[in-house]
């Protein structure tokens, strides 16, 4: 069977999802009124309550919630079948993620842009608050020191993702300039893409890598170390400076490399080698109920989006209205992600046939973001013609400056909840921004440490 199966009838689904499903959802649930006055405007202090473009605010929220959970978790997945993992993405894209998101964007907006944390306080009671922001903490605690390890090994594993992945910090202070001067913001788009994408370019033929030991940590440390410094400082400027900007940038970027993967995917008509239900797992294998939707949770359903929603979106929500566009497109940005990721690891360009695919996927974890990259890369050099040591920095890059930006609005967030603790049990060095930080950095390195083994 061709591959093309697989995006058309998930595109087809994600089509019904935005023009009928959502519109319905916005006008007859939520009800969102163009009149309302958000938060954004109301408690507007330049620094974490802006209004912005809904363009802009889409692609900040968008690489937000998305991460590298969206390639990672569907290329594990895939592992019990691909037929599971597209079901899930698509259908849970379109009645449970979306709807989640643009619901959470939706009551924090009516509630002066509380965390979803702080607002359950209104509706269950203060014992609930208490618990649910614990809950909330931990959560951010982990998907933080996840992606800090995911992204220090990806830089050790390719060299070549490093000098793209730190260029594009100048280019989105440059793109927050810009906007914020009001320039054309597709000219502005533009231009910060070709940037990148050239950046990538002078990566994939000057790898860059630490030295192998510095203050007894190796590449791993060092770069974890470096990469909670870098989110600490993001996550206290102005969101319009670093923050907003970065995300944005990213998700052009990566709109970018969805058309070229999925036309490379057109111009090539790879067949899916891996089965559509797998019936040769190993013994260890968990079972797919439920560990199917918490394995693929972004590109699905996550309560992560919830707390992003809730948490830095909803302070930029320029009109109620945008609310459709930025939660609900967005969770189907996560999901056309997730698609095209199953569409990479199961088709003959990476495994050349049922015997190479089971080989591949020998158990269950076997996939993950280097099946992506692999599969991906060669479906690019396939349909496109372009080097393969390019195709793989370029999905590489994307792998990394989607973890990043997870983490950047992640550490924000952290913050958010130490500073709201600070507030309800009156402890004042904790309403503070630079103390809260520091907590927030501190505990999310001695976690990234243990789960690399301390580097």
């Amino acid at each position: 069977m061709s591959s093309v199966f697989i995006i058309l009838f998930g595109l087809v689904g994600f089509t019904f999802g935005w023009f009928v499903y959502s519109k319905f959802i916005a006008e007859k649930i939520y009800r969102l009124d163009p009149d309302y006055v958000t938060p954004a405007h109301t408690f507007n202090d330049g620094v974490d309550f802006v209004p912005t473009n809904k363009f802009v605010l889409w692609g900040a929220h968008f690489t937000s919630v998305a991460g590298a959970a969206p390639i990672v978790g569907p290329a594990i997945a895939v592992y019990w079948g691909w037929g599971p993992a597209l079901l899930w993405v698509t259908f849970g894209s379109i009645f449970f993620a979306g709807v989640h998101d643009m619901g959470a964007l939706w009551a924090s907006t009516r509630h002066k842009a509380k965390s979803i944390g702080a607002l359950s306080e209104d509706v269950v009671g203060k014992r609930t608050r208490a618990l649910f922001m614990v809950v909330i903490f931990l959560l951010l605690l982990m998907v933080n020191a996840v992606f800090g390890t995911i992204i220090a090994s990806e830089m050790v594993d390719i060299p070549t993702s490093v000098f793209p992945a730190w260029a594009a910090i100048p280019v989105a202070v440059g793109i927050g300039v810009l906007i914020r001067k009001q320039f054309n913001l597709l000219l502005i788009s533009v231009v910060g893409v070709v940037i990148l994408y050239f950046s990538i370019y002078i990566g994939s033929v000057m790898p860059l890598a630490l030295p192998g030991d510095i203050f007894g940590l190796g590449p791993n440390g060092n770069w974890i170390i470096l990469l909670f410094v870098y989110a600490g400082i993001a996550s206290s400027l102005p969101v319009w400076l670093l923050l907003q900007p970065r995300d944005y940038i990213n998700g052009a970027q990566l709109v970018v490399g969805l058309f070229v993967l999925y036309s490379a995917v057109l111009l090539t008509l790879p067949d899916v080698t891996a089965p559509m239900f797998n019936d040769n797992l190993a013994e260890n294998t968990p079972p797919i109920f439920p560990i199917l939707f918490v394995t693929i949770a972004c590109g699905a359903l996550s309560g992560f989006h919830g707390i992003v929603s809730s948490g830095t979106s909803s302070k930029q929500l320029n009109n109620e209205k945008d609310a459709r566009f930025v939660g609900y497109l967005g969770a189907l940005g996560e999901g056309t992600l997730a698609l095209i990721t199953i569409t990479a690891v199961t088709g003959s360009l990476y495994a050349a046939n049922a015997a190479d695919w089971n080989g591949i996927y020998s158990g269950f974890g076997s996939g993950g973001a280097s099946a992506f990259i692999a599969g991906g890369a060669a479906l690019i050099t396939e349909g496109w013609g372009i080097p393969l040591s390019f195709s793989e920095t370029m999905l590489a890059v994307m792998v990394v400056l989607f973890a990043g930006t997870t983490m950047d609005a992640g550490l924000r967030l952290q913050r958010y909840i130490i500073q709201e603790w600070g507030s309800i049990y009156e402890i004042a060095p904790l309403k503070n921004d630079v103390v809260s930080t520091l907590v927030a950095v501190f505990s999310c390195l001695i976690l990234a440490f243990g789960a690399s083994n301390g580097g």
